[in-house]
């Protein structure tokens, strides 16, 4: 692989606190991005939000509003992340589909590739910059941008089931499975407008346990315990 974009997400982060950061969980995800990004490969990273707002459950807040505030969220947590990344040797930048002040940088193509191609990691805050749209949206769309070869999903579940597997012990994980499939079952990889977003741009999903030891790398270089979701 050459270019790959890793969706780390809010919860993943909190580790088993569930809000906030884990800063364990954290470090031993930039050791093992460093480990790719000195070996070439150039990498990109957007974020959930999930670990500080979950504004989608509440019915007192509008919803531009709720989703305004997610956003945030994840320029929060590209910051943090890529102070962490900085700590372990590595070059970083964040881009925002808006102006953040001197916190970021706006996103463009070209400036991302730019990035890229000097060997920094970049950070995608902000999603897509508007409301109703997800992060997943956003990491979908950035990686067609950036003509990533692949998305890596690390979540805090270790691939994709046929159903919830905390509610059925008989649920079924999937070694590999099609992004139609995906689509007409609703098993919510990514949600829907990703998924239909990742099918007509032909772009494939790795979804696997951030959690699990050397997860990042083992992914990259061929030792994949998760699930291929294929185009």
């Amino acid at each position: 692989m050459h270019r790959i974009l890793l969706k780390l997400s809010g919860e993943a982060l909190a580790g088993d606190k569930k809000t906030g950061f884990d800063e364990e969980t954290v470090r031993a995800v930039a050791l093992q991005v460093k480990q790719l990004v000195d070996d070439g490969i150039q990498l990109g990273v957007v974020t959930g939000g999930g670990n500080f707002w979950r504004g989608r459950t509440s019915e007192n807040i509008d919803r531009t509003k709720a989703d305004q505030i997610g956003m945030l969220a994840t320029v929060m947590n590209c910051i943090y992340v890529s102070e962490i990344f900085r700590s372990v040797g590595m070059k970083t930048e964040i881009l925002t589909p808006f102006e953040c002040g001197s916190f970021t940088k706006l996103f463009s193509k070209d400036r991302a590739n730019k990035y890229l191609n000097e060997g920094k990691v970049v950070f995608f805050a902000g999603g897509t910059g508007h409301p109703y749209f997800s992060t997943d949206t956003g990491v979908v769309l950035r990686a067609i941008e950036v003509e990533a070869e692949t998305i890596l999903l690390a979540k805090s579940i270790d691939g994709v089931y046929d159903s919830d597997p905390a509610v059925n012990p008989e649920a079924k994980k999937y070694d590999e499975i099609s992004i139609d499939e995906v689509i007409a079952r609703n098993l919510q990889v990514v949600d829907m407008t990703a998924s239909i977003l990742a099918r007509d741009n032909r772009m494939p999903m790795w979804v696997f346990d951030l959690n699990e030891k050397d997860s990042i790398v083992n992914t990259v270089k061929g030792k994949f315990s998760g699930t291929k979701v294929t185009v």
